[in-house]
């Protein structure tokens, strides 16, 4: 399972390195993300829901900076690297989608997770 799970996001990373570079909104589901969070290091995971959400669960150790709070492109200039890749997530994906547009126009390379954290929560279930 693990050896498919790799692979996947091999092939992934393949696909997308193969791409022009253009900084556009894209997406990503959860099972990428889980692949990119057990093989890459020093992931900008960037969660936009409130600090009453946060409390609730967060997916790893995210990045957070609340979407709906006082000057969110400010604190997005001052706590994250433009040359990393972004992966944002919500509560369900509307949030993320909106932040996701927002930072790949400001030229990050953003990636909006499908589904958010509930869908993080149904695909995980122990």
């Amino acid at each position: 399972m693990k050896r498919g799970i790799f692979l996947v996001g091999l092939f992934l990373t393949v696909v997308l390195s193969c791409k022009p570079q253009t900084n556009e909104a894209k997406d990503i589901t959860v099972e990428n993300l889980q692949v990119v969070l057990e093989n890459e290091d020093n992931v900008q995971l960037l969660d936009v829901r409130t600090p009453q959400e946060w409390a609730e669960g967060v997916i790893k150790d995210p990045i957070k900076i609340d979407i709906t709070g006082e000057d969110f492109e400010g604190k997005v200039l001052e706590k994250l690297d433009k040359t990393q890749p972004v992966y944002i997530y919500c509560r369900s994906g509307g949030r993320s989608k909106k932040a996701t547009e927002l930072l790949a126009k400001k030229g990050y390379k953003a990636y909006n997770v499908l589904g958010g954290i509930l869908e993080w929560e149904e695909k995980n279930k122990e």
